[in-house]
């Protein structure tokens, strides 16, 4: 149960961790450089997105479950 709720909150951490660093403000205001490949930086993201909302399916997964062992 504990290893499991460890879990949920790492995956949790990972996910929010990101979102909590863009928010804040920062001291220094630069204007994004232009690129020739800026599409290529959008996709990039939305993976990053997918890959945090499938590890926090997984520790709810992982949460949820019910490993103990049944004892006669």
């Amino acid at each position: 149960m504990l290893r499991g709720a460890i879990t949920a909150v790492s995956a949790l951490g990972l996910t929010i961790a990101p979102v909590a660093a863009q928010a804040a403000p920062s001291p220094i205001s630069r204007a994004p450089a232009a690129t020739e490949d800026s599409e290529s930086l959008t996709t990039t993201g939305w993976v990053l997105v997918a890959i945090g909302g499938a590890l926090l399916i997984w520790g709810i997964i992982e949460l949820t479950n019910d490993d103990d062992p049944k004892s006669p």
